[in-house]
């Protein structure tokens, strides 16, 4: 079983930035392939990046160039970094990790409003 606990959610006006964090639990993370995901109202669950036990990336076409997914196998963390945001970047984001199963994070909010 693997617990997920993320931060950095909140409000910030077009053009911010803001940084997602999430905690993961387990002594394996190393191997844990970690994602970001994130759902807007009406909409279905889409992915935002992705990143590999051997540090591969990929990200939605949407947020290429913007968003910059990384972890950290000392501290069990991994990050989102997302610049240039725009309102159509709001949403609840969810942090995943594929192990033996997959898991979610209860979600943050991200609200991009002048």
């Amino acid at each position: 079983q693997v617990q997920l606990v993320e931060s950095g959610g909140g409000l910030v006006q077009p053009g911010g930035s803001l940084r997602l964090s999430c905690a993961a639990s387990g002594s394996s993370f190393r191997v844990y392939v970690m994602g970001w995901y994130r759902q807007a109202p009406g909409k279905q669950r889409e992915l935002v990046a992705q990143i590999t036990s051997g540090g591969t990336t990929n990200y939605a076409d949407s947020v290429k160039g913007r968003f910059t997914i990384s972890r950290d196998n000392a501290k069990n963390m991994v990050y989102l970094q997302m610049n240039s945001l725009k309102p159509e970047d709001t949403a609840v984001y969810y942090c995943n990790c594929k192990y033996d199963n997959s898991y979610w994070g209860q979600g943050t909010q991200v609200t991009v409003s002048s």
